[in-house]
């Protein structure tokens, strides 16, 4: 397995990154504005918590007892779910939100209160994901274990010819996994790798917050229904499994397109741990932008149809990347460089569902 502190990326070999640089902040001080939430911002943190929690105080309250309209308010919590992670959280915990730390944090643990684990998340995503983009056994976004393969470099298996037909369905257990099993296998496997003592943590801090909100989770998100409701226990469960699968289907799919799509790279260090590229270069190999048109996608998914503007620019909130897109694009075409972008959303997903067909045929043998 190659191991993240090994890896190290080559120096600029131009001027790119530092030019780039120069012009974005250029451009945040002629405007005159933070490169942080604005009015738009705030609002949509707003309607998102709305989106989340009006369904469930509805269902709570008693006010519908239609299992069917029921399960439709649980198919918008999903929706709510995925509009906190994709425009609030993700924001929130690569520190882009707010200028003040508190507040970032605040907004970070919006993941613990829909299930999961912000600091897991910022492990796999802060750390791994966006240093190590692309990179196989290092990027834990692009290595699934078994029944998917996203990597060129990943282990073949027979059943993964099938993988562009039945992934779609993997992808909807995507939360309910990080929910019920993954955050718990991740935690012990940071703290094995020296992750949680890279970030300052304390191991014992880290496991009592996700025990403790794991429980207030359940405690809220069925066992105050089962009480308050005149419904069995197995209905509850398939309004939680719909509420999921809406959310992690919706994750998946804006997700994925971004890096696991035709045309691609896979960069893997040489014998010494090298990367070829500089990093960011290396981002921009391994990073595709999609439906930059359209305004209302892009408001609802956080901005993350920009991935190149969010990889360069981690730390600079979603509602900025439309206008700095213009300049990243300039840039990387000036200094001949690629920029990715797919003009659809459909076609995001044709693309990634081309490359799920071929990394999913078996791999020639090369004869030694």
């Amino acid at each position: 397995m190659t191991k993240a502190k090994t890896i190290k990326f080559a120096p600029p070999r131009s001027d790119f990154f530092s030019t780039l640089t120069q012009r974005v902040n250029t451009h945040f001080k002629t405007e005159n504005v933070s490169r942080h939430a604005n009015n738009h911002m705030r609002f949509k943190t707003i309607f998102m918590f709305c989106l989340y929690f009006t369904p469930y105080v509805i269902m709570v309250s008693g006010y519908v007892l239609n299992p069917w309209l029921m399960l439709g308010l649980s198919l918008l919590m999903g929706c709510g779910i995925a509009g906190i992670g994709l425009a609030v959280m993700h924001d929130a915990n690569h520190g882009a939100y707010s200028k003040h730390a508190w507040v970032n944090s605040l907004l970070g643990y919006s993941l613990n209160l829909v299930g999961g684990s912000a600091f897991n998340w910022k492990v796999q995503h802060n750390v791994l994901h966006h240093t190590y983009t692309n990179i196989h056994d290092v990027d834990e976004d692009i290595s699934p274990r078994g029944i998917l393969r996203m990597t060129p470099h990943s282990k073949w298996v027979f059943i993964h010819r099938f993988q562009f037909l039945y992934a779609w369905f993997f992808y909807g257990l995507m939360t309910l996994v990080w929910v019920l099993v993954k955050d718990f296998v991740r935690i012990i496997k940071y703290q094995k790798d020296g992750h949680i003592q890279r970030q300052k943590s304390d191991v014992r801090k880290e496991w009592a917050i996700l025990i403790l909100s794991k429980i207030l989770y359940v405690a809220y998100i069925f066992v105050l229904p089962y009480y308050l409701l005149p419904l069995a226990w197995w209905q509850l469960l398939i309004g939680i499994f719909a509420m999921h699968y809406v959310a992690g289907f919706i994750l998946a799919i804006i997700f994925q397109p971004a890096h696991v799509i035709d045309g691609t790279s896979y960069p893997m260090p040489d014998n010494h741990g090298d990367i070829h590229n500089s990093w960011a270069v290396h981002q921009l190999c391994t990073t595709t932008n999609f439906a930059n048109k359209s305004r209302f996608f892009s408001w609802y998914v956080g901005g993350l149809n920009f991935q190149i503007e969010h990889h360069l620019f981690p730390n600079i909130c979603h509602v900025h990347y439309r206008k700095i897109s213009r300049i990243v694009k300039d840039t990387a075409n000036e200094f001949g460089l690629p920029y990715r972008s797919e003009p659809t959303f459909v076609h995001a997903l044709w693309g990634h569902t081309k490359l799920l067909k071929e990394l999913g045929r078996k791999p020639a043998v090369v004869a030694g």
